[in-house]
């Protein structure tokens, strides 16, 4: 089977790796991919949401099936774009279709969804420039800190959780006003902060079907003990070790099943992954975000730990027989600590030269912002490596993590050394 895989971060080589060990992969093609994706199959530089372009893509290479990486093609509507094309529509497409992308696309379209099909979450209200000094009211109905989240996508940097409520009123007024964070922040939904500790549970479904994939727990601010700014994730563990049975019956019961029974009801096109970003608050869990694909780095932790082959789970997401597929996990724990460019998430860097990658032993290397230059490997993001290793549990894993992390280099390189530091 000749498979595309849209993306070119650190998800995309971790899907590129394990679609790769598949006997029924025949072709691969990353667009755009980066230097390590290079290594597994064929790079095409193009825009992820250049459908034209991707259609030609796949007739000229005579590609099966699309593993869609990142939120915007799907929140843009690649999946219905192929199933209302002649030439296309035959293509296995793993994502969901636009309208079902809202979950992603839209954080009242989630709240509003969680509302109607009692999935516990946190209390909020949504607000626009014209009901801005309803939204200060409101904040002012709060107790610190007030989360304020961009309604549209923002690069997973939307989201503002602040301890003063002049700074909350101030920051509100930015987003709706100011368009701080563009036409994503036109509306804006504010929320009870939920005090507890963060995991993140992932879910292939076929509409109707699903089956929970392992669970992992990222590690979001750039600074030490997390502190400082959101990034796009600094690293990760898999499996969480406080998630154990009791606590994931609750997610199954209360989160997963209604949150699938919902897609059906509300006739909502999904072939593809769920990414439940939850809380869990004393001993239950709530939701904080739907993604409508898999998250990165967690991918680089999930993935490493499905000990089945990825491609028939796909295609029986494809084909809506995901109940009778089985699905094998890897007991190990596995962790990965991502290397970044000196100065993300604001102002950094591109074209620096990464040298050492092949002395990293016993761990997987995943590029994420890297680029190749006649035989050279470059940053060409803001994340740029992430180290996976495996490990009887969390601290054996990192500490092989953090060694092959030590073997490689480029300017400006910064990491996070304290993953898992809240377990």
């Amino acid at each position: 089977m000749n498979i595309l895989i849209l993306g070119g971060g650190g998800r995309e080589h971790a899907f590129a790796w394990k679609l790769k060990q598949s006997p029924k992969t025949s072709n691969l093609f990353i667009a755009p991919g980066n230097a390590g994706t290079a290594a597994l199959g064929e790079n095409i530089a193009l825009s992820v949401t250049d459908f034209d372009a991707i259609k030609k893509l796949v007739v000229e290479k005579n590609i099966q099936m699309v593993v869609v990486g990142p939120e915007d093609p799907l929140v843009a509507g690649v999946y219905d774009f192929f199933k209302v094309d002649t030439d296309l529509k035959h293509v296995a497409i793993i994502g969901p279709s636009k309208a079902a992308a809202q979950l992603e696309g839209s954080k009242e379209f989630a709240k509003e969804f969680m509302a109607k099909y009692r999935i516990p979450t946190a209390a909020y209200q949504s607000f626009t420039a014209q009901s801005l000094e309803e939204g200060k009211r409101f904040l002012e109905s709060l107790q610190p800190p007030y989360v304020l989240k961009a309604d549209g996508l923002a690069a997973g940097k939307g989201v503002l959780i602040l301890e003063d409520l002049e700074t909350a009123k101030t920051e509100l007024t930015a987003m709706l006003q100011d368009a701080k964070f563009g036409q994503a922040s036109a509306k804006v939904v504010i929320e009870e902060f939920l005090d507890g500790i963060e995991l993140s549970c992932f879910v292939l479904t076929d509409g109707k079907n699903y089956k929970i994939l392992p669970t992992a727990k990222d590690y979001k601010r750039i600074g030490q003990g997390d502190t400082g700014l959101n990034t796009g994730g600094m690293g990760a563990i898999s499996p969480v070790p406080f998630a154990d049975d009791t606590l994931m019956q609750k997610i199954e019961e209360r989160i997963v099943k209604p949150t699938i029974e919902g897609i059906q009801k509300e006739g909502l096109v999904y072939k593809g992954f769920v990414f439940i970003g939850l809380i869990k608050v004393g001993d239950d869990p709530f939701v904080i975000e739907y993604n409508v694909r898999m998250g990165d780095p967690e991918t680089e932790v999930v993935l490493p730990r499905l000990a089945s082959d990825l491609l028939p789970l796909l295609q029986a997401t494809d084909q809506e027989t995901l109940d009778t597929a089985t699905v094998d996990i890897d007991p190990r724990t596995a962790s990965t600590v991502m290397s970044v460019s000196g100065g993300y998430p604001e102002a950094y860097a591109k074209g620096k030269e990464i040298t050492g990658l092949e002395q990293v032993k016993d761990a997987i290397v995943f590029h994420a912002g890297t680029k190749l230059e006649g035989d050279k490997v470059l940053t060409a993001g803001g994340r740029v490596i992430a180290i996976t290793a495996y490990g009887e549990d969390f601290e054996a894993a990192l500490q092989k993590s953090f060694a092959g992390t030590e073997q490689f280099q480029f300017e400006g390189r910064y990491y996070r050394s304290d993953i898992g530091f809240d377990l």
